[in-house]
């Protein structure tokens, strides 16, 4: 990385009517750092390692625990019917015991969308197929989850590559969530919420990667001697179509994903306005709103919808989902079969929807583990998924095993100083990247103060843990940089920036391997176990007090 990889990346500003080809190259389209081919190598070997971490001992505990019993015998049943289905009150043990005849009555009333459990689905059935695999085990319904945390680190590493033109940040941003301590319990556990930052990832990245090839298109039409001022549409955008694919089935696997489709929507027709403004096009407004606003809510809104629609197609095209045959008898006798089928099943799916909103604004619970949002950025209150005393496996007799789900303290501690950082950067230099951090962590945050009466839990903090993780690579990129402008102390800032750098990846790697033992169900010794975590809170939730 070059000290000058995080200059301030405003966007350029030209007289009007007066737009420099050389300076649209150069200032919009910085080079990827070099050559291509390291990028792709430094990104597979940071993934590899994440995956090493989550696909070790992934079958422990060797049981259905926490949200499992949800998540993992809905996937099943998704496999086996096309709908989630009633299950036996034993499923669990059963399931425990290799015995898939767990079913009972008919189709089951669900509160998310299918797309999370399809993917766990879609992992049972490739370790079913595998030599040494089963058709359902711990380790088939939790393959799903552990792939989609190795592929979340290696579009991270790219997308942090790509926003920094640094290589070295942008594997520091991958290895940095592969040891975050929740990003890795939620990577092994059958649960969606992986699945929904994956997805919310993906589509950010297109979103940035369409700037980018946006941004490139406008130089290419300045060297060819084209007047920018005057540019209208600017070609297909495939990558943002690509983020509406991307968020319809984020919104297909928890609503929540609603909040950051808002956010990122506003944000590309944003970059896409100051483009035009800074390749000096006068009076912008009506080019950027037929050629960019309109056509982007049908890129990315309407084909979200598209998709989150499809992904009701197993609901849809059988009968025996719950709620499923709500519209017969409701359609008009003369309407044909070939528009009254279809039309009966949407009316029921409306009808479904508006029963799994009821759910969620009543919902209630005196779970020991709730945490308000205003707790997740301290790691105040996490989540025991799994706890067992008198386990075996160590020398002491007093062993146990658990999988607390908390965040590496080290990173939401030093994320919430680069936050602020992240502020100061933007209100000063209207920097994109501070200002595209800042919107997805509020989008992945701020809304749940809202509903205050509504029980939370640290987890829903994970679909904006990658972008607080861009906002510390980029706080460390400053800081390495630091001094550019000012020759005589550069060295000595630069120095200090490498040093602060060196030890934040340091305790980073150090904590999480402190917290090993007890985020992976790995036998320690009681003493041990309570050593490592450090408040009462930690371990008994809101009953410590």
């Amino acid at each position: 990385m070059t000290s000058t990889a995080l200059h301030s990346e405003a966007e350029p500003s030209n007289p009007p009517g007066q737009a420099q080809p050389s300076s649209v190259r150069s200032r919009f389209v910085p080079r990827m750092p070099g050559p291509r081919w390291l990028g792709w190598l430094g990104a597979s070997v940071v993934a590899l390692f994440a995956g090493a971490l989550r696909f070790f001992n992934l079958g422990e505990p060797d049981r259905i625990y926490f949200d499992e019993t949800y998540y993992a015998t809905d996937a099943y049943a998704l496999w086996r019917f096309g709908y989630e289905h009633d299950t036996l009150e034993d499923s669990d043990a059963l399931l425990a015991q290799g015995d898939p005849n767990i079913w009972d009555g008919g189709g089951d009333f669900i509160v998310h969308p299918p797309v999370g459990k399809w993917m766990i689905a879609l992992g049972d059935w490739l370790y079913s197929v595998m030599p040494f695999g089963a058709s359902v085990t711990p380790e088939g319904w939790r393959t799903a989850s552990a792939l989609a945390g190795m592929i979340s680190v290696l579009i991270l590493v790219r997308l942090a590559t790509r926003m920094t033109r640094s290589l070295l940040l942008g594997c520091t941003a991958g290895l940095v969530l592969a040891l975050d301590g929740l990003h890795f319990t939620l990577s092994r556990i059958a649960m969606v919420d992986i699945f929904l930052t994956l997805w919310i990832l993906a589509g950010f990245t297109c979103l940035v990667i369409d700037r980018d090839r946006t941004r490139e298109r406008l130089a290419r039409l300045g060297e060819a001697g084209t007047d920018l001022a005057a540019v209208g549409w600017l070609g297909m955008r495939w990558w943002r179509l690509a983020a509406g694919l991307c968020f319809g089935l984020a919104i297909g696997t928890k609503w929540s994903a609603l909040f950051f489709v808002a956010a990122f929507g506003l944000l590309t027709v944003a970059w896409d306005y100051g483009a035009r403004r800074s390749v000096g096009q006068q009076r912008p407004v009506g080019r950027w709103f037929g050629f960019d606003a309109v056509p982007a809510f049908f890129q990315t809104v309407v084909v979200a919808g598209i998709v989150y629609l499809v992904s009701w197609s197993g609901w849809l095209f059988t009968r025996g989902g719950y709620n499923r045959d709500f519209a017969d008898g409701l359609v008009p006798g003369w309407v044909p079969d070939f528009l009254g089928e279809p039309a009966r099943a949407l009316w029921s799916l409306v009808d479904y929807h508006g029963r799994m909103m009821d759910f969620h604004s009543n919902l209630s619970s005196d779970h020991s583990y709730i945490s308000a949002p205003w707790e997740w950025l301290v790691m105040r209150t996490p989540v025991m998924f799994h706890y067992q005393g008198q386990a075996v496996g160590c020398d002491s007799g007093d062993c146990v095993t658990s999988v607390v789900s908390i965040g590496t303290p080290v990173v939401w501690w030093v994320g919430i100083i680069a936050l602020v950082v992240m502020f100061g950067w933007w209100v000063t230099f209207r920097d994109w990247r501070a200002g595209a951090v800042l919107l997805a962590v509020a989008a992945g945050w701020l809304p749940w103060f809202a509903y205050p009466d509504r029980p939370m839990f640290l987890f829903y903090a994970l679909p904006f843990l990658p972008f607080l993780v861009l906002a510390v690579v980029l706080m460390l990129g400053l800081l390495m940089g630091a001094g550019e402008d000012s020759p005589r102390f550069a060295p000595y800032l630069r120095a200090l920036g490498g040093v602060v750098f060196g030890v934040v990846l340091l305790l980073v790697i150090a904590h999480f391997s402190y917290l090993y033992p007890v985020l992976s169900a790995y036998p320690v010794p009681e003493e041990s176990w309570r050593d490592r975590l450090w408040f009462d809170v930690w371990i008994y939730g809101r009953d410590a007090s």
